[in-house]
């Protein structure tokens, strides 16, 4: 899965190097250690406003949820069951990038992992990647806020992954930076053409 990643550069930084445009000028400060579990609102390139960086909050809300408590549940999707997911099935054709320097996972050394191994895993060569995501506004009933959302993707851990995420034994989608504007268009990308590699971290 992936819960925890690492945002080192600041929006400007990630805007010239996916060559897009910033949304908000203001927020240019990097995130660092990016928590899910606290449904922060971080960069995003959607197949909406392909030129232009926003920041959605990770936790996909779908349009028809009476309320967000959905989103503890849409940090992350399956890639091989988004079709069949009610949570996902309307994003299917809402696909978006999201900027990353890296990803944090964790090898369990006991069978119940009490006791566990930090890694930073980053794509070799790369300043900068993306995970594949969806994305969905919902409204908010009650105050009317508009809430923009994204989910990312994961699949079947390779080879490396599998060693280290030995629990799950999945990993994150990961988009190679020829395959951007094609996972935007809507094409079909291959999921296994980055190579990752790790380093244990405290």
């Amino acid at each position: 899965m992936c819960f925890h990643s690492l945002l080192s550069m600041t929006d400007q930084q990630l805007a010239k190097h996916f060559r897009v445009t910033l949304e908000n000028m203001s927020e240019l400060a990097p995130m660092f250690h990016v928590n899910a579990f606290t449904f922060p609102k971080t960069p995003v390139i959607t197949n909406s406003k392909k030129n232009v960086l926003q920041k959605f909050n990770w936790g996909l809300i779908p349009e028809w949820a009476k309320d967000d408590e959905i989103k503890k549940f849409t940090l992350n999707a399956k890639v091989e069951t988004i079709e069949e997911k009610p949570a996902f099935r309307g994003s299917i054709k809402r696909r978006c990038l999201i900027p990353a320097n890296g990803f944090f996972e964790w090898q369990w050394l006991d069978p119940k992992g009490k006791i566990k191994r930090k890694f930073l895993i980053n794509v070799k060569g790369e300043e900068a990647f993306a995970f594949a995501g969806l994305w969905s506004t919902w409204v908010n009933k009650e105050t009317g806020e508009i809430v923009n959302s994204y989910t990312i993707l994961t699949t079947e851990a390779n080879e490396l992954m599998a060693e280290i995420h030995n629990s799950k034994k999945r990993m994150p989608v990961i988009i190679n930076h020829n395959d951007y504007e094609s996972w935007l268009n809507l094409d079909n990308v291959s999921f296994d053409s980055v190579e990752l590699y790790a380093e244990e971290v405290e």
